[in-house]
């Protein structure tokens, strides 16, 4: 009389697929900030060092306009 319904499996490959697509996208942003962190470690001196430079030109050009 009362037959059990038979369970759609739509909503449980959609939920499924839906976790999946987010865990892909957590882990490309995940080590995308990972690998941006290494590499301004990395770069650090590098970049110190150009600023230091362009710091230096800086105070030089402007100790030889007020002379």
């Amino acid at each position: 009389m009362n037959d059990p319904r038979k369970k759609n499996p739509t909503l449980g490959i959609a939920v499924f697929i839906v976790v999946v697509v987010l865990l892909v996208i957590a882990t490309i942003l995940y080590n995308a900030i990972s690998e941006k962190h290494e590499y301004e470690r990395e770069n650090h001196f590098s970049s110190s060092t150009s600023a230091l430079s362009a710091a230096a030109s800086a105070v030089g050009a402007a100790k030889g306009a007020s002379q």
